[in-house]
């Protein structure tokens, strides 16, 4: 009979090693004088693709910003680890209580004019393919998109992960690099949600390039 490991056991050291690790990046910005401009006026929902997360923990780390995380035992974990960082959550997915989790994203961004930031293509892929939850959020509340990318100069790559998660060498470099702020309609059918999806993922693909 094996042991079974409970993840929960490694929030501390993942959070210790994501810290320690962190701090010897190299950050750049780019397009981050828009993004502070369009800040002043309200909150950002902003999307990213979920294999150039964890920079971003670090970077954007005690601003409160609200994170849209899967209700998963991988999501559990995760959302331990950006509670560590300042994070606030809102737990769910596209699979498993993904309305919730937009309707409490809501709620933060509202009560604490708070930015929410969703992993696109997560929690399980397809692999950079926008889904809806970032554009309907947007949608709902009026506020703008901020796409954001993070290019990292050396990384170990997870290969057998469904994302290809990227964890960045020692001393690399990250550019991140923020688009150009855009509003979608409040009001859209099924094509124009589908169409809005595509814009974004086109948005994300090039962005930086």
């Amino acid at each position: 009979m094996g042991i079974r490991v409970n993840p929960l056991w490694f929030v501390t050291p993942a959070g210790l090693f994501a810290e320690v690790l962190c701090r010897t990046l190299r950050f750049s910005q780019e397009g981050v004088e828009d993004v502070e401009r369009v800040r002043r006026e309200g909150p950002l929902v902003v999307p990213i693709w979920h294999d150039e997360l964890f920079p971003l923990v670090y970077l954007h780390r005690d601003q409160g910003v609200v994170a849209v995380v899967s209700q998963s035992r991988d999501g559990e974990f995760l959302s331990q680890v950006l509670a560590r960082f300042g994070f606030q959550l809102a737990r769910g997915s596209s699979r498993r209580g993904g309305v919730a989790a937009l309707i409490a994203a809501r709620k933060e961004m509202r009560a604490r004019n708070a930015d929410v930031v969703v992993t696109v293509d997560g929690p399980r892929g397809p692999r950079h393919k926008v889904k809806e939850g970032a554009v309907y959020l947007a949608s709902k509340t009026g506020v703008p998109l901020i796409p954001l990318r993070v290019f990292m100069s050396r990384s170990f790559v997870f290969r057998k992960a469904w994302d290809k998660f990227q964890l960045p060498w020692p001393g690399a470099r990250c550019r991140v690099v923020y688009g150009r702020p855009y509003r979608v309609p409040a009001e859209m059918s099924a094509e124009d949600m589908a169409r809005e999806c595509s814009r974004l993922e086109d948005m994300l693909n090039t962005l930086g390039a």
